[in-house]
């Protein structure tokens, strides 16, 4: 529904789970924000990990590369001026539609209300409505995602294994990976 604000609705749900999961510090260096907006936006729910909650003392959340993707999005909004109350409905409205098609997707807001696009011609409809007066594209969000999680460590879901980044500059690193294959 191009153009359209986001509802307030659903959670997210989208089969084939992600079987890396990152911890708080480097969803952080990922997304671009601090350790103290990371625990409050999971604590308020506004961005949870959708890999692995924090259940008592000593326990590490696990965010999903998709998880780290919102995040980055709610710094963008944030960083422009957009209240946490309209990206927290616009993050409830990704959540509801599984994140289907999220690397596609232009988030267009006029500062009050989030809109999702998913055509040119819906970016050129809303602009001409007067509404949009800046986007994100989303695909770019994904893309600077998935270089800076490449550098990162993340951690197998299912073994616990921390799996190192493709950091060239990380000579240890590799050395590890080398007598582990």
């Amino acid at each position: 529904m191009g153009g359209a604000p986001y509802p307030l609705c659903g959670s997210a749900d989208e089969p084939g789970q992600d079987t890396i999961g990152y911890r708080g510090p480097t969803a952080c260096a990922a997304a671009g924000i601090t350790y103290r907006q990371l625990d409050y936006w999971a604590r308020t729910g506004l961005v949870e990990p959708s890999v692995r909650a924090a259940y008592g003392s000593g326990t590490q959340r696990l965010y999903s590369f998709r998880d780290v993707v919102v995040l980055k999005i709610v710094k963008r909004f944030l960083d422009t001026g957009v209240a946490l109350q309209n990206i927290r409905a616009a993050v409830q409205h990704l959540r509801a539609r599984g994140f289907r098609d999220l690397e596609r997707m232009t988030l267009m807001s006029d500062g009050a209300t989030v809109y999702e696009c998913s055509s040119p011609d819906e970016v050129v409809s809303l602009l001409q409505g007067g509404q949009g007066v800046f986007g994100i594209a989303v695909g770019v969000v994904w893309r600077d995602v998935e270089t800076a999680l490449s550098q990162l460590h993340g951690e197998r879901v299912d073994t616990g294994e921390t799996l190192i980044g493709n950091n060239p500059g990380d000579e240890l690193a590799r050395r590890r990976r080398d007598r582990a294959v």
